[in-house]
């Protein structure tokens, strides 16, 4: 069976000697004024856990993709998506370069290569694979992704920062912030290592902040989902 948490013992080095807590800075608590037409989710130590929670509680018509990097070791990424994909009613699957980004699916990023979004005007976004900066302390890359989504979706963009050891994420989340859009925090209690998301609120670039519980929520929620009748 998969272990719940195999990106545990690969992280230590990148645990930040100190981080303010989240009282420190003020985290913004507005709406977005647009509506969501991706996501971008960040996360590692405790991660696939944590996915395990949520990525089950949502619809199958979820109008938004979710585009999620899990720091893994190799090897990991394509059993943990099938994993998920047959206990979710959404379709889960390990990204394949240059395949098109669709409503309802969630593309995880293989291990060893980052993911990222291109968008040209009047197509479809789709996900670009590759290894480089080799030099990157992660591969994938969390803010890779969310700096290319922020790029490409502007305030149409929505990410989600889960637990895990390290910075990892909190300039993409500040590039998405910047660009207006929809930034969310796992709460540092239901988190099992409060170090990613503690990062992107010491910038100051979250929206709001919830347990792991109300994140399919707040998705739901900001991309106007109506159950079907």
């Amino acid at each position: 069976m998969l272990p719940l948490d195999p990106a545990t013992s690969i992280h230590l080095r990148s645990v930040p000697k100190s981080l303010p807590r989240l009282s420190d800075r003020k985290v913004r608590t507005e709406n977005s004024a647009c509506t969501p037409a991706i996501v971008a989710l960040g996360t590692s130590t405790g991660g696939p856990k944590a996915l395990q929670e949520i990525l089950p509680v949502f619809p199958r018509d979820l109008p938004v993709p979710i585009l999620i990097v899990q720091h893994m070791p190799p090897g990991f990424a394509g059993p943990f998506a099938q994993r998920m994909d047959s206990l979710c009613s959404l379709t889960v699957r390990e990204a394949t370069h240059g395949e098109a980004i669709l409503p309802g699916v969630v593309y995880i990023a293989p291990s060893g290569l980052h993911m990222r979004v291109e968008r040209n005007s009047g197509s479809l976004a789709k996900i670009c694979l590759d290894p480089h900066p080799e030099d990157s302390l992660h591969i994938p890359s969390v803010d890779g992704l969310m700096k290319s989504v922020a790029e490409s979706y502007r305030d149409l963009a929505m990410g989600v920062i889960l637990t895990g050891m390290g910075t990892d994420g909190a300039e993409g989340m500040k590039a998405i912030h910047a660009q207006g859009g929809l930034t969310i925090g796992q709460d540092e209690a239901t988190c099992t290592v409060y170090g990613m998301p503690r990062a992107c609120a010491h910038l100051g670039v979250l929206t709001r902040v919830v347990p792991l519980s109300q994140i399919p929520g707040q998705i739901l929620q900001a991309t106007h989902y109506r159950k079907r009748a």
